[in-house]
């Protein structure tokens, strides 16, 4: 029997060693590497040569790093509202709620603008070097603000480096993720998002109780060399899984030709306008209430310990209904508690409602990267998550100085309240649009 007939029959002639190539046309060739290109295409994690772990040590030790990410970033910011109430009391005195507001601003939409920049390098490839020189950003940037004195140090060394370093690192953390999970994201992301929870937790209370035991200056220089500690285990665990798409574009935007990812955009947006309100102002609220400084301080830390329940509890509810399933009531849920916030005056009440909002926020929060995972082709998520990153980042920006301008204007949270919370629940129907445009139907998984 002839060879080369021996050879088409076993139905990979072209794969074939010693095969005849003179036996084949161009474009017969050229027909079966477009189809072995789409097989690939198809199915994105052939080019890692390996199924999706879902599980292991080394996948695992990936989602230690990206905690320790989120504590060090998320965390710090999500601590933010202590230093508002802090800055507008002793450093920053003579500057108004609103103009202070700008640094924390800054700080939430610069985690969240370089997401366009930060996701198109990783899909090429680019990701040890650019988390390198953000970690060491975030640790120097940290140590500056102890010798900050005038607004426009705390502007740049808080808002700006800290903010984009910040954004650096949790973007990258977040877009790794998705290479070593697959049924077991939403627990993935949840004990990720856990951990800005956590960190925001620890370090409001860290600051508070060493600001009168070693002063302001040694209190930064602490909670820099926290900085340094967790970085330095998220920089030795952080690892890609799948090699780079060389032939993607710099900016790509046909991701928004899906109307599921434009709506979902358009959510974070108007999510991000309302969202960081109650975490910014709940503490200057509840002195305003004539609740002492010395306890005010404990509702940022109770918001995010809110937030380790939601992320934690939410992940999982996450991978079993769907995140946006998770997503969209949780939106609806963080949307009432801000109208209700400027009506609470009581010390325990105000501790009641920060918990219900940290639960609430935290499950968007946990969950926000999971659904673009399924908006698109694998090795395009860090793109799609830094195109999503980007749209959040201009809702962070305003929202929290449009709301101190309320309050300067009006002189009360009512109208703050209002602002926020419509916001939000905005974004709880953009969320159910994208969610049906998903899924082409009513119930089920998503």
């Amino acid at each position: 029997m002839d060879s080369t007939l021996t050879t088409e029959s076993s139905g990979s002639p072209l794969a074939t060693p010693g095969h005849k190539d003179y036996l084949y046309s161009d474009s017969e060739k050229r027909i079966s590497a477009e189809v072995e290109e789409a097989s690939k295409e198809e199915n994105p994690d052939a080019l890692g040569e390996q199924p999706i772990p879902d599980g292991g040590l080394q996948a695992w030790l990936v989602v230690l790093a990206a905690h320790c990410s989120a504590f060090t970033a998320f965390g710090f910011i999500n601590a933010w509202g202590v230093f508002q109430e802090y800055y507008q009391r002793t450093l920053l005195s003579d500057k108004s709620p609103s103009t202070i507001a700008w640094i924390g601003s800054i700080q939430y939409a610069l985690v969240f603008m370089p997401g366009l920049a930060v996701g198109v390098l990783f899909d090429r490839g680019y990701m040890r070097l650019p988390v390198s020189v953000a970690s060491a950003g975030m640790v120097t940037a940290t140590f500056l603000i102890a010798e900050c004195t005038e607004y426009w140090h705390f502007l740049l060394c808080q808002g700006f480096f800290v903010g984009l370093s910040s954004g650096i690192i949790i973007i990258s953390g977040l877009s790794v993720l998705s290479q070593w999970f697959s049924t077991k994201k939403g627990i993935a992301f949840g004990i990720t998002g856990v951990g800005a929870s956590s960190g925001g937790v620890v370090y409001p209370i860290a600051a508070r109780k060493l600001i009168p035991l070693v002063g302001w200056d040694w209190t930064m220089r602490i909670l820099g060399f926290m900085h340094l500690a967790l970085l330095l285990i998220m920089n030795a665990f952080l690892k890609r899984r799948l090699p780079p798409k060389e032939n993607r574009l710099p900016l790509s935007l046909s991701s928004f030709k899906n109307p599921a990812y434009l709506l979902f955009c358009a959510a974070g947006f108007t999510t991000f306008l309302g969202l960081y309100t109650v975490l910014t102002y709940i503490s200057v609220g509840a002195v305003k209430s004539g609740i002492s400084t010395d306890f005010a301080f404990y509702y940022v830390a109770l918001a995010n310990a809110g937030g380790v329940i939601g992320r934690g509890i939410l992940g999982r509810l996450g991978d079993r209904f769907g995140p946006l399933t998770v997503i969209a009531p949780s939106t609806f849920i963080a949307g009432a508690v801000t109208y209700v916030w400027p009506f609470v005056h009581s010390k325990g009440g105000l501790v009641a409602l920060a918990l219900v909002y940290g639960v609430a926020g935290g499950g968007f929060l946990a969950l926000f990267a999971a659904p673009i995972v399924h908006m698109g082709e694998l090795h395009d998520n860090g793109s799609r998550l830094g195109n999503f990153l980007t749209c959040m980042s201009l809702g962070a920006l305003a929202g929290p100085p449009i709301s101190g301008a309320i309050e300067g204007a009006t002189g009360s949270f009512v109208l703050v309240g209002v602002w926020a919370g419509t916001a939000i629940l905005v974004s709880f129907v953009l969320f159910m649009l994208a969610r049906h445009f998903q899924m082409r139907r009513c119930t089920g998984r998503a």
